[in-house]
């Protein structure tokens, strides 16, 4: 006799069918694939190229503020929504780091623990039955997975390389415009590593106006630019009329697993972010907060990890170009997107990322993340691990030699 247990789940995440579904997501199947890849070949070192967080932890003096604060006695409670020295070190990295002026560190910025809060947390501050979330695809799925559960619909915007990885806006049907609340756009972009510019922000804010829409800005990646300064959304007179932007200090930081990030912007969403989120949590430790003002009050923490990202990931462009991938150094972030060939030289074919992403952990134990959202690609990260006897020249000189064994057709 079955368990009445399964037929009580909420419909937004499968209702009676929770727990049954055999679909196998990519991760899982990435994750699979590594275990088996390394099983059959125990002699050979797994290359993981699939990673998306950095690789080291973070800098002495955050680590030292967070040892010291941990101790204090103050700091013992809640944080609820933040605490006031937060968020004038927010306002004043966005100052010092992007050019933003004005930001009202009492009003227009409220922390959260990590992005991916602020993210499910947003829709149910906006999101009614029948709304609609615009996204762009590729991309982080998290906020229109919550938009569903409050009964609203997602609209996908596809990336494409034809228009710099950009979202055509006039492509979007009325109907959809007319219900349409939010908008979510990521620069620089996971996966793409493109980024906008000035002129798609004033687009963006100008289309915001027109459609009565909510701009919110990912930028997890915003101070990972190589090409050009680091560009904020909130840079643009009128952005903060129509949306926020949520800053990460999880990349830039090397704070993955600290989680905490900001939210800065419109008055009115941060108030009701805000509003949202004392009802979901009780705050982030005080003192990851202290060390996070530590933080942001040093963006050279930030240079020096770019520095490294950088030559890395010049040195995967020279590799890749060299075994026939069209790669170009990205404006941001720490990844190559790339489309897949379509086989190999008298041999297996492929029809998609999905299937090139496997084929390369079974044959050749690297691993990389398959996407098939518009086009085939797969997503090379330079944030693979190193140590003492396994550096950095050697991990990308074995990644060269594998790849060169592959005559791949394109």
């Amino acid at each position: 006799m079955g368990s009445y247990i399964q037929n009580l789940f909420a419909h937004r995440i499968g209702g009676s069918g929770f727990g049954k579904d055999e679909k196998i997501y990519k991760f899982e199947k990435i994750k699979r694939a590594k275990r088996a890849a390394i099983e059959e070949n125990p002699e050979i070192t797994l290359i993981d190229l699939g990673v998306g967080e950095p690789d080291e932890k973070a800098f002495d003096p955050v680590i030292k503020t967070l040892q010291k604060e941990s101790e204090k006695h103050e700091n013992r409670g809640y944080a609820d929504n933040g605490i006031e020295e937060f968020k004038k070190a927010a306002a004043n990295y966005l100052k010092n780091v992007f050019g933003v002026e004005g930001i009202d560190p009492e009003k227009e910025v409220i922390h959260s623990i990590g992005s991916k809060s602020a993210l499910s947390m947003l829709p149910s501050a906006f999101i009614n039955s029948g709304d609609v979330t615009l996204m762009t695809v590729p991309g982080y799925p998290v906020l229109g997975t919550h938009s569903r559960w409050y009964g609203g619909e997602v609209y996908n915007i596809p990336l494409k390389k034809e228009n710099n990885f950009l979202p055509d806006l006039n492509d979007i049907p009325e109907e959809i415009l007319r219900r349409a609340k939010m908008l979510l756009i990521n620069y620089p972009n996971n996966p793409t590593g493109a980024n906008a510019t000035e002129d798609f922000y004033k687009e963006i804010i100008e289309f915001a106006n027109k459609n009565s829409i909510i701009i919110i800005q990912d930028a997890a990646y915003a101070a990972l630019t190589y090409n050009s300064r680091p560009l904020s959304f909130l840079s643009i007179p009128g952005a903060k009329d129509v949306g926020v932007e949520i800053h990460s200090l999880s990349k830039a930081f090397n704070m993955t697993g600290w989680r905490l990030a900001f939210v800065a912007g419109n008055e009115l969403i941060v108030k009701a972010f805000s509003s949202v989120k004392d009802n979901y949590d009780s705050g982030q430790f005080i003192a990851i907060q202290k060390a996070g003002i530590t933080a942001l009050n040093n963006p050279d923490i930030t240079e020096k990890i770019k520095e490294k990202y950088k030559r890395r990931i010049e040195k995967l462009v020279h590799i890749l170009k060299d075994t026939g991938f069209d790669v170009k150094i990205p404006d941001g972030t720490f990844y190559l997107y790339v489309e897949i060939p379509k086989g190999i030289k008298n041999g297996i074919r492929f029809n998609s990322g999905e299937n090139f992403s496997q084929y390369l952990i079974r044959e050749k134990l690297i691993s990389t993340v398959p996407w098939d959202d518009v086009g085939n690609y797969i997503r090379f990260s330079a944030t693979f691990e190193t140590d003492e006897t396994n550096n950095e020249d050697a991990i990308l000189d074995e990644i060269r030699n594998r790849l060169s064994s592959m005559k791949f057709e394109f």
